[in-house]
């Protein structure tokens, strides 16, 4: 298998982490692809037409996008517990927490774009600043039902997304009014997985 790939994207980022859970690692060549929003990337665009990473091209040449694809089709894979729960008492607030670190990181991602415009747009960046403070607090709230779940892919994107926070908008100092947050944070950090998979911007 081969995947589209960066040191710095946060959705390629839960694909790595879930490898290395998984021990999988070794089995996917990473080929090193640049993508931006204003910068197509054609040779990504081959296998997916939308020109977005993680892009997973399967042996049989098969292609799977996005992350929470890629990541469900790798947990088949396997013989460990699943990282998708199939238990329905933990799979959907397992998916739950993954929609929501997803949707956060898609909002970090277009804010910060959003940032980098000569004049931003200020009324839409007050927007993305209101979503991210609000999902902050929705995650201080609910940290112990998180905490209290079977580690999955909910756990891994939610991490994410908190780390993508520290990554691109370390301005912010969330942690100050979070600090149950912060603590399970700190927690994630210390996963092997986590740490393999640190971001690098380059």
């Amino acid at each position: 298998m081969k995947l589209h790939w960066s040191p710095r994207s946060p959705f390629v980022r839960k694909v790595m982490i879930l490898l290395h859970e998984i021990d999988m690692v070794e089995s996917v060549e990473l080929i090193r692809s640049r993508v931006a929003m204003t910068d197509p990337n054609l040779e990504v665009m081959k296998d997916n037409p939308l020109s977005k990473i993680p892009t997973l091209v399967l042996g049989n040449g098969d292609v799977l996008y996005d992350s929470r694809v890629i990541c469900e089709y790798l947990d088949s894979l396997h013989g460990k517990d699943r990282l998708f729960p199939q238990d329905p008492s933990y799979r959907w607030k397992s998916l739950r927490f993954q929609a929501l670190g997803d949707g956060t990181l898609d909002a970090l991602v277009l804010w910060r774009n959003e940032l980098m415009r000569t004049v931003p747009f200020e009324k839409l960046a007050a927007v993305f600043e209101l979503k991210i403070s609000t999902v902050l607090d929705r995650l201080e709230a609910d940290v112990e039902e998180l905490a209290s779940l079977p580690f999955s892919i909910g756990h891994i994107s939610v991490g994410c997304a908190l780390s993508y926070l520290d990554f691109r908008f370390d301005n912010l100092a969330w942690r100050d009014e979070h600090p149950q947050l912060a603590q399970w944070f700190d927690g994630f950090l210390q996963r092997s997985s986590v740490v393999e998979t640190s971001p690098i911007d380059e």
